[in-house]
């Protein structure tokens, strides 16, 4: 009952947090205040009192209208609110619940705020990666004054955060950015940190293969054009990562034993 009720609580707090995340997928592209301006309808400026802005439920409630205009509002704000909750309660249910579990939900928002921000404007903002890298850290100082590892057991994240973000800045260099985008170095950077080497480039290749297939059926289906913003399909590797990596790692690394 314990274990169900913090997978309650998780999911809760996760659209809370994706109420933010609205916020920030929203207004950052738009160089717009998190905070300073209060939540308003798109259509006629009404501003939102408290009942209007609770998670997931305000928008059931109203119907997916403004309570004054009854102009449409956007399916995005319970799409994001509802998959973040759902989001914390995976990474609970697969990694246990954990100091470490809770850092990760933590960076799968980012993921999925980055995502459809680099989706819709092809920019990965500065602040998602700090951010990342603001967990990474953390995570390095639980396992070295909580955990009491090695500062030897920490060598790996150190490798993780250059062992794909430098080929992709060498890359970045030689092509001018027209092969990857600065954004996108610096995301492997920080979620390499982390990660660790291992993890990070299973994220980067199943970033690389879950983009290819995605983006080809894209082109074919809705004639998206050649050119495609890889932050959502490496946010996917990251997340699989997170969730899946060592199972894969040992998996594939048996594979070739054997």
């Amino acid at each position: 009952m314990v274990e169900v009720a913090v997978y309650i609580v998780s999911f809760l707090f996760g659209i809370v947090i994706g109420s933010f995340l609205n916020v920030c997928i929203f207004r950052i592209p738009k160089e717009e205040s998190l905070s300073a301006k209060r939540s308003h309808c798109m259509s006629c400026g009404y501003q939102l009192r408290w009942f209007d802005l609770i998670p997931l439920f305000s928008w059931i409630a109203l119907r997916g209208h403004c309570r004054k205009c009854h102009a449409k509002i956007s399916v995005q704000y319970p799409v994001i609110e509802a998959a973040n909750g759902l989001i914390y309660v995976i990474v609970l249910l697969v990694k246990g619940i954990s100091i470490e579990s809770f850092i990760f939900c933590f960076a799968m928002s980012a993921l999925l705020a980055l995502s459809v921000i680099d989706f819709r404007t092809y920019i990965i903002p500065i602040g998602f990666n700090v951010f990342i890298l603001g967990l990474a850290l953390i995570r390095i100082a639980y396992l070295l004054f909580i955990e009491g590892k090695a500062f030897g057991d920490i060598i790996p994240f150190l490798i993780g955060m250059f062992v794909v973000s430098v080929p992709l800045g060498i890359l970045w260099f030689i092509t001018k950015g027209k092969a990857i985008g600065g954004g996108d170095i610096k995301l492997m950077g920080a979620a390499g940190l982390l990660l660790g080497w291992e993890s990070i480039l299973l994220a980067f290749v199943l970033g690389c293969m879950i983009g290819s297939v995605i983006h080809l059926i894209r082109m074919k289906v809705s004639k998206a054009g050649r050119v495609l913003a890889m932050g959502p399909y490496l946010a996917a590797g990251i997340a699989i990562a997170i969730l899946w990596g060592e199972p894969l790692i040992d998996w594939y690394v048996n594979l070739i034993k054997g």
